[in-house]
């Protein structure tokens, strides 16, 4: 009994302090106050029915699928730069898919239309997100650049069947997507082709994982702002953490990781910023105990293992980025064992380099992701 009094009083410290949080969503640079769950924003061009499909509890995948349909059409004509990229030329699929473990995944693709790919692109989604929205723009821009892209929405995330961004285990939602793209590439159109992994903030987790698991299965990776450890400076003391683990196989489920206005902190662009109250499906709220706790001892598990990162890199990471830190991407490249490997750090940029940015940032940082595949591209087909 005293040791749950004493739990619970520490879980109260927690909630009020909001001194637990995966780097991934938690600022730690720029001191300003931002603005903790901020009340839901008002979206042009949607009528009051629409308005309040946002209010609907998309804890479950049923829900958080009628509100994506309804708000689609929507979503692909807000005034972003990804979105001008024409699709003409390109051949794009949705698709769901039970896999192994009986959960229902949503699956996306992007193809040249009419010529082989050069290469196939697998793309691992950040915190909250989905392959639905942002980076719908993103891999429109890379297949019209002859790349086959293929994205899922993770267990729990997106439109994916699950508890709205519950991770059990970090583990299992690894091997998901290895199921996942281990048959993508396996199909006979694709299987003699080069395949890299491309991993966004906590994506870039994942895609590590996937090679820690994998380290011979694929031909590179391209790395934006990775999560790869809990910054010093939020990062709780050792015995918190263990008291938290504790709770947390008790109350696995319930939000009570304070968590502040990610937007504020990932998007440099106040007009673009606005934008993301259209990602209608990503996860608003409180982050769930077990899935900070299985952040947490990842990120751990991956900046014990940089040394055995061997594949050739590709690390972007906006040198203002306070949603994780910039130095744990200069870790990654001074200690991987891999010989081919390249950091390009952006002056002044924020964490979302590719959606939160001005318009010219984000096309550099596309230059620099296409120059990076076509040199990688011809290293392959030299051979």
């Amino acid at each position: 009994m005293i040791k749950h009094q004493l739990n619970f009083k520490i879980l109260q410290r927690i909630k009020s302090s909001g001194k637990f949080r995966p780097e991934c969503c938690s600022p730690t640079k720029r001191k300003k106050s931002i603005e903790v769950m901020a009340p839901q924003v008002r979206l042009q061009g949607v009528d009051d029915k629409l308005q309040k499909l946002l209010d609907t509890n998309m804890d479950e995948a049923p829900a958080r699928r009628r509100v994506r349909e309804a708000f689609k059409d929507i979503q692909l004509n807000i005034d972003h730069i990804l979105f001008k990229t024409p699709t003409d030329g390109l051949k794009i699929k949705e698709s769901y898919e039970v896999n192994s473990r009986g959960l229902e995944i949503f699956s996306k693709s992007w193809l040249p239309e009419t010529s082989q790919p050069k290469a196939i692109l697998c793309y691992c989604h950040g915190y909250g997100d989905t392959c639905t929205f942002f980076f719908e723009g993103i891999a429109r821009k890379l297949a019209s650049y002859g790349y086959g892209v293929f994205a899922m929405d993770y267990p729990g995330f997106g439109l994916s069947e699950g508890l709205h961004c519950y991770i059990p285990s970090f583990e299992r939602l690894v091997d998901d997507v290895i199921e996942h793209f281990s048959k993508v590439k396996e199909q006979p159109e694709f299987n003699a082709l080069p395949s890299f992994l491309f991993g966004q903030s906590m994506g870039g987790a994942v895609a590590l994982k996937i090679h820690l698991k994998q380290p011979s299965g694929w031909n590179g990776a391209i790395l934006v702002a990775p999560m790869c450890r809990i910054a010093d400076d939020i990062s709780p003391p050792w015995l918190l953490a263990q008291v938290l683990i504790g709770v947390a196989k008790f109350l696995p489920k319930q939000k009570l990781v304070p968590q502040k206005n990610l937007a504020e902190a990932a998007f440099k662009d106040l007009k673009k910023r606005e934008m993301t109250a259209y990602n209608v499906v990503a996860y608003k709220d409180k982050p769930r105990l077990q899935t900070a706790v299985e952040m947490l001892r990842t990120t751990q598990e991956i900046e014990s293992r940089l040394e055995e990162v061997s594949l050739p890199l590709l690390i972007l990471h906006g040198e203002a980025d306070i949603v994780t830190d910039p130095s744990v991407s200069k870790a990654l490249y001074e200690k991987a064992s891999s010989s081919d490997k390249k950091l390009i750090l952006y002056e002044d940029a924020y964490h979302s380099l590719l959606e939160g940015e001005p318009d010219e940032m984000i096309v550099q940082v596309f230059n620099d992701i296409i120059s990076w595949l076509n040199e990688h591209i011809t290293k392959f087909t030299a051979r």
